[in-house]
């Protein structure tokens, strides 16, 4: 769960253009990974159904742009 935890803290370090453009580019991946660092039982389950989805179907990937241009914690599946 240390590693978990340490990914997370790396992940929320990136520049905002840098988180940016890995929503707009890859966020089915990008998306799916930052929900698996969560570390929980929910946090991975709705991980695998992102990535299988596509970001629940891109609605996620919009609200996860969003998220990023304002630089306001919406909590979406998050």
């Amino acid at each position: 769960m240390d590693a978990l935890k340490q990914l997370r803290g790396t992940l929320d370090s990136l520049p905002w253009i840098a988180n940016l453009l890995l929503v707009i580019f890859a966020d089915t991946i990008w998306g799916a990974l930052y929900r698996l660092t969560k570390g929980d039982v929910a946090g991975i389950v709705i991980a695998i159904l992102w990535f299988v989805t596509g970001g629940f179907f891109f609605i996620g990937t919009i609200i996860d742009i969003i998220t990023v241009i304002t630089k306001k914690k919406i909590t979406f599946l998050a």
